[in-house]
């Protein structure tokens, strides 16, 4: 997929959401955002500056534009969720195979997301790509619902905060915002592609490395 057809992808649904936005207030805000928290190309950087452009109109009311856009995030956020949590491990078992993936690295998530899943939940909020996926692999890890939940709720009311506030100052040019997500969302997934190619190179070593053990 080329990088116009993806950015095509990217505003078409931005359209769509902010119309949906204007079109149904908060209701539609909720829906846009619970999207915006699964795995859907509509970067929250195009959705919630909108939001703010409306506080500025007096359209919206600035804590309710926070509180309802903050719950649209925890129910895209627990779909992700316990998507990963009741088919993330069968997936893996059956499908893993031709992703390198295997039981042990089931284990590795589940260590991980009880040791740092907190910090990973914050943190993955303000990553663009990054925080479309993160839920997934917390429900495969099994972290404690009310840990998830409750930085789920700080990272996504933070950066939901922030954007609303930059709606505001940008005004009638908050979508001059899209450019610059767009360039950063194409470096982060770069990154995660560099980082994935890593993992199956490791991967592929250390499978050779156990069978020369054997």
């Amino acid at each position: 997929m080329s990088m116009a057809y993806l950015h095509l992808i990217i505003s078409s649904v931005a359209i769509w959401a902010t119309s949906i936005i204007s079109w149904l207030g908060y209701p539609g805000l909720v829906l846009a955002m619970a999207m915006e928290s699964m795995i859907v190309p509509l970067p929250s950087e195009l959705v919630m500056p909108f939001a703010g452009f409306l506080v500025a109109q007096g359209k919206f009311n600035l804590y309710l534009v926070i509180l309802f856009s903050t719950l649209g995030s925890i129910i895209g956020s627990y779909v992700s969720y316990y998507i990963g949590y009741y088919g993330g491990n069968k997936l893996v078992l059956k499908w893993g195979k031709y992703l390198l993936l295997d039981e042990d690295d089931l284990k590795l998530t589940e260590k991980w997301f009880s040791r740092r899943g907190e910090l990973t939940i914050l943190i993955g909020r303000f990553v663009p790509v990054v925080r479309h996926l993160i839920s997934i692999p917390a429900g495969i890890g099994k972290m404690d619902l009310k840990k998830f939940t409750l930085y789920t709720i700080i990272g996504a009311g933070i950066w939901n905060t922030i954007l609303i506030w930059v709606g505001l100052k940008l005004g009638e040019n908050w979508e001059s915002l899209r450019q610059y997500s767009e360039k950063l969302s194409v470096i982060v997934a770069i990154l995660l592609v560099i980082a994935f190619a890593y993992f199956v190179i490791r991967h592929i070593h250390l499978k050779r490395k156990k069978r020369r053990a054997l």
